[in-house]
């Protein structure tokens, strides 16, 4: 057993149909490369990961063009209907190879923007932490709500948004999605469960790309000097 013990898995087998693509928005090409690798690139240059896992569907016809030539990581074809279902199948895949108390680190595979540095911050917040935690930024702008017609004014005191990697211990990640099926982010099977994972800033880098405009972004801030976040 490798004593990193930190492991990224990347659930990579929805179909992005919010870009109107030809192909699911991780192939997109993206500062000249698919989106996938700059995400699986991340967890490559860190010293602190063990290996990468990346779960795609049976039936993907892109992961081995895109990623066959990377040492240090190994496809899951065992992707769900959900991300849920494709990080829970993904676990249960690594059943034998990883240890309970392993440290898992699921991220988006519309995120190319993360960073080693980003990486490392995580892992030193969380520690030894008992629950674990995941990236985010606290919200910075009004936030408004329209419910029944009519436009309120949230407080935005306490209020953060959830990025990745979110990085849980593999056993109790593993029976938190047993438990809550109707979840966005692992972060949301934990709390179900009862416990509080641990909020850690993160950067406006590691954005998720949904829309075709934020393609354009992610590319800015990748000329711009990822290697500083």
């Amino acid at each position: 057993m490798n004593p990193l013990r930190h492991y990224a898995l990347i659930p990579a087998a929805g179909v992005g149909a919010r870009m109107g693509a030809e192909c699911p928005k991780q192939y997109l090409p993206l500062a000249g490369q698919p989106m996938l690798r700059h995400a699986v690139a991340a967890f490559l240059h860190s010293p602190l990961i063990a290996h990468t896992f990346v779960v795609v569907s049976p039936d993907d016809a892109y992961i081995d063009q895109v990623l066959g030539d990377l040492a240090g990581v190994t496809v899951l074809r065992c992707g769900g209907a959900t991300r849920r279902d494709s990080v829970l199948n993904g676990l249960l895949a690594l059943r034998d190879r990883l240890a309970a108390d392993d440290w898992v680190l699921v991220h988006d595979a519309a995120r190319p923007g993360l960073t080693p540095a980003l990486i490392a911050k995580l892992v030193e917040a969380i520690g030894d932490s008992a629950v674990g935690g995941l990236l985010a930024l606290p919200v910075v702008d009004t936030v408004k709500r329209m419910e029944a017609g009519r436009v309120q004014t949230v407080p935005r005191d306490g209020l953060w948004l959830a990025q990745t990697p979110q990085m849980f211990r593999y056993a109790l990640l593993e029976r938190a999605l047993r438990t809550a099926a109707q979840v966005t982010d692992e972060a949301s099977a934990i709390e179900a469960v009862g416990l509080t994972p641990l909020l850690v800033a993160g950067h406006a880098c590691n954005l998720k790309v949904t829309q075709p405009a934020d393609m354009a972004l992610a590319e800015l801030f990748m000329a711009t000097g990822r290697d500083i976040y």
